[in-house]
């Protein structure tokens, strides 16, 4: 098969996997709720452990983050020798294309989350130190300011820090998609932005519900 057909199957299933709307599906097929009608209106792992509880929103941060591994893993299937900068950019172009599917999700007319777990289990497959580091960032964050968004916004920004500054890797496409990231994620959370500069942003609460 042509190098560039198959490629171009992987990056349609990426999205695909991308696509898949855990959020919205845990919410209606087991809790007959749709997270993207309370709290937020966003299908992502904060707005579910607000609407609907912390185990399924747990499920849906393990899955969601699960997708963007996946995504990524699919470069095995191209041919290309691990560690090639074609390998790279094929890597990127299917974490991008995960991304994607979440953000605007087929199987749920266009309206997902804002890619924040995805994101991470791409960073995973890319660089596992980096996103241990993006991660305890997220985390210390949230613990200090208990603010999900700020969390996520500074984890974001962790990435090329690390990437480009502390990994010190010169793949040109690897440093810029780490810088995409985190322009990406302040894009993507440009409304929790407002509400955090007039201090209406929602702290996070592991009991707090809002459903009924």
């Amino acid at each position: 098969m042509n190098e560039y057909i198959l490629c171009g199957i992987l990056c349609l299933a990426a999205y695909l996997i991308g696509s898949i709307p855990t959020a919205v599906w845990l919410g209606k097929g087991i809790y007959g709720i749709d997270v993207r009608e309370h709290g937020s209106g966003n299908a992502g792992t904060t707005n579910t452990i607000r609407v609907l509880g912390t185990r399924p929103g747990l499920i849906v941060f393990a899955i969601d983050m699960l997708k963007g591994l996946l995504a990524v893993c699919l470069v095995h299937f191209s041919g290309y020798e691990c560690g090639t900068e074609p390998f790279v950019n094929l890597q990127l172009l299917l974490g991008v294309c995960a991304v994607l599917g979440h953000i605007f999700p087929l199987y749920a007319h266009f309206k997902g989350g804002k890619g924040v777990a995805t994101l991470l289990g791409i960073a995973i497959a890319l660089s596992p130190l980096a996103a241990l580091a993006c991660f305890g960032v997220f985390v210390v964050v949230l613990i200090i300011s208990k603010y999900v968004s700020l969390g996520s916004m500074l984890g974001g920004l962790t990435f090329p820090i690390m990437i480009i500054g502390v990994l010190q890797i010169r793949i040109v496409s690897l440093m810029v998609f780490a810088v995409a990231v985190g322009v990406l994620l302040i894009i993507t959370h440009r409304k929790n932005i407002v509400r955090l500069i007039h201090h209406e942003e929602n702290k996070f609460s592991f009991t707090k519900r809002c459903a009924k």
